[in-house]
Order: structure tokens, then sequence, then C-alpha cells
């Protein structure tokens, strides 16, 4: 009895062993997935400010944002989009619009607890408030409207030519990374490829398509295998 419990368990050893690596590729297209991060327990967001409703998760140190009903991530000058917050990654061939609205100094604004010169008492909002309550939040700007997002006496805020001046710049910064450069290129390859096998590449291209901040249009990407590896997760 020993001997086949000892054999059963170490066929599932041998089953279970190389989920990690597969799940390492997008099958779809060929493109590697970024490194899971495991969390002790759901994260809780934050929402930044002068945003349409963009969340980011304040205590890992890469860039996680939740934005219409998606979990959105960077990696090595690729985006990948989920449901899920650690699990589920797939390829998104595209910059989500709500990006270049996040200030790139984020960080060093929600240590100091200050936003352009304002007190900035953000609220840090549990996952399932959060899974609960996000497109009621975007209807009725509940954020954005009088509560400011938090921040104090927040009068001043910029008006619409400096903040689509302010896209544009971070825009041009972004494609400038050597690591976004990268993958540019290695799109234009792609397509080129794909022109010459009679129009048809391999690679998904998506669009955003719906309106800001509603759950809904066409998929954008691909969501990817289960993630089961290890992570850092910044204390």
């Amino acid at each position: 009895m020993k001997k086949v419990l000892f054999g059963t368990m170490l066929l599932a050893l041998v089953i279970v062993g190389p989920i990690p690596t597969m799940a390492a590729i997008d099958i779809h297209i060929g493109i590697p997935l970024p490194p899971p991060i495991v969390f002790r327990a759901p994260p809780q967001v934050i929402v930044i400010p002068d945003t349409d409703d963009v969340y980011v998760v304040p205590d890992v140190d890469v860039d996680i944002f939740f934005w219409n009903g998606w979990w959105w991530r960077l990696w090595e000058g690729r985006w990948y989009r989920s449901h899920y917050h650690n699990r589920g990654w797939g390829y998104y061939d595209s910059v989500p619009s709500f990006y270049f609205d996040v200030d790139p100094g984020w960080r060093g604004y929600y240590r100091d607890h200050k936003w352009r010169g304002h007190r900035w008492n953000y609220e840090r909002i549990p996952d399932r408030r959060l899974q609960q309550n996000w497109k009621s939040w975007h209807n009725n700007q509940y954020w954005g409207g009088k509560r400011t997002w938090g921040v104090q006496s927040y009068r001043d805020r910029p008006p619409q030519q400096q903040r689509e001046e302010l896209r544009h710049r971070r825009e041009q910064e972004y494609h400038q990374r050597p690591e976004v450069q990268k993958h540019q290129q290695w799109r234009q390859e792609r397509e080129g490829q794909g022109k010459d096998k009679g129009g048809e590449g391999g690679e998904y291209k998506g669009k955003e398509g719906g309106d800001r901040g509603r759950e809904g249009g066409e998929d954008r990407g691909r969501e990817g295998r289960e993630d089961r590896g290890k992570g850092r997760r910044k204390d």
C-alpha cells in the first residue's frame, strides 16, 4: 500500500512540476509573460489624482495599475493585462490610454503625503471594496469630484491644455526608453514578416474600444496561463 501511495505521489510531481516553465510564454504569439508577484493577501490600492480613476498598488516595487476593470502591468517595454492581480497576464499590443495621465513621480508624492504642494490624504482601498464599487465610483465621479482624490484645498488643478501638454511630453519620454524602442523594433519586424506571408501575421493586434471607465468593448489582449512562480514583494 505504501509503495502504491509513493508511486502515485511521484507521478503527481512529474505532471505538476513543469507547469511554471510552461506558463512563462504566451502560447498564442510567443511573447514572454512577466514574472509573477506573490501577494500574501489581495493588495490594497490608492487612486492617483488628476486621472480618470486610475488605481495603483503602492506596496510593490513595480507599477501595477487597475483601470477600467483590468489590472495592468508594464514589463520590458511590453504591456500586459489581466482580470486578476496575481495571474492570467496576457500581452496587450498597445499602450493603455490612461498611462500618460499618470504622474511618473507619484511614488514620491505618496511617500510625502503631498500632491503639487497640497496635503494628500489618500485612502488605501481594499481589493473587495474596489471590485464592488469601481464602476459606480467612476460613473458618479466619486474621487475626482468634491473629494479631489483626497488632495486638500486642490483648486489649482492643471487646466485642460496643460494636461494635454503633460500627456504629450510623457508619451515622448516613454517612447525614448530603450526597452520600449526594442519592443517597437520587434513589432515592426513581426509586421514585416506578416506582410511577406500575405498579410497574415501571428501577432494579435488589440484596439481599445468602448467608453473610458467602462468594462467591455472588444478583447484587447490574450490572457496567459496562470503564473505559479515566485516574485518579490516589497514590505
